[in-house]
């Protein structure tokens, strides 16, 4: 029988049509997707201690639940793309070891149902160290930074020096020896101005302890050269009567025949004379002051 070419195209296209049918007939029901990879995950050594639901809709699965770890997690959802008819898996899936960790983490301040966590120890405090008074009456001997004179140094001018000797009280260290202080000129008289006298009056204001300025009061110390020559160095303001006369003799050069300090609480007072009788604190000098007020230095310049 002869099939002309019109009748061979149809035949090819029904013959097409019809495998096409038989193989979509052939590809498993949503119903039988699910079912199969929820029984291959209850008997799977991995994934079948979990609590998976399997849904399955045009081929596409889609997996949630629960899994004991993040492995178990992976196998079922291996067994899912494995499955025949599966055409995409969506993994909706959680692990009970990811929960555990959201319960552990911290939870906000009000949790009356934990139990409140031990107070911590409290360390004992030290004892905190105590202000070092240095009493009044204590002396300060020093080395003044220039030269003071009755007829050149006037009311008010300052001067400076160094603590020619450390201070210590109760064997404690207060004061070291270089620790920098400041004074005043109270009154400076050239000879012949009143009575013929040459007078100059010192004392000290202020301290330096360890990088603290430190505002002090001193008895004044005054020294005198009368006319006729005689030297009286007299400490007023609480200090003793009495003194020595130091320092470079007339005509000396600076810091020259520094003398020996004088004792019980007499300040210790620097000078030379010169042929007009005048008052001469050379440079270097030592001189002692005695505090006439206390002194308190905190824990922090100790």
């Amino acid at each position: 029988m002869f099939i002309t070419p019109k009748a061979s195209k149809a035949i090819a296209i029904a013959i097409l049509a019809c495998g096409l049918s038989i193989s979509c007939s052939k590809r498993p029901s949503d119903e039988t997707i699910s079912k199969d990879i929820q029984d291959k995950i209850s008997v799977d050594p991995v994934a079948r201690d979990s609590n998976v639901a399997v849904s399955s809709k045009d081929g596409k699965v889609t997996l949630t639940g629960t899994t004991k770890n993040a492995a178990a997690q992976q196998r079922a959802e291996q067994i899912a793309r494995e499955e025949p008819g599966a055409v995409a898996v969506e993994d909706q899936l959680t692990t009970t070891e990811a929960l555990a960790a959201t319960a552990d983490s911290p939870m906000p301040a009000a949790a009356p149902a934990m139990a409140a966590a031990p107070a911590p120890a409290v360390k004992a405090e030290k004892p905190k160290p105590k202000p070092l008074v240095i009493p009044a009456g204590t002396a300060l001997t020093i080395r003044v930074g220039q030269a003071l004179s009755s007829k050149t140094s006037q009311a008010g001018e300052t001067f400076v020096g160094a603590l020619a000797e450390p201070v210590s009280v109760d064997g404690k260290a207060a004061i070291p020896a270089g620790a920098a202080v400041t004074g005043t000129v109270v009154s400076a008289k050239s000879k012949g101005k009143i009575k013929g006298e040459g007078q100059l009056a010192l004392s000290l204001t202020n301290i330096t302890v360890k990088g603290k300025n430190h505002t002090i009061q001193t008895a004044v110390f005054d020294s005198t050269v009368k006319g006729k020559g005689k030297r009286t160095a007299v400490a007023t303001g609480g200090g003793a009567a009495g003194g020595a006369l130091i320092g470079g003799i007339a005509g000396g050069g600076k810091g020259a025949g520094i003398g020996a300090l004088v004792g019980a609480g007499a300040g210790l007072v620097g000078g030379a004379f010169t042929g007009n009788k005048q008052v001469e604190i050379p440079a270097e000098s030592a001189l002692t002051f005695t505090l006439s007020a206390p002194l308190t230095l905190s824990p922090t310049a100790d």
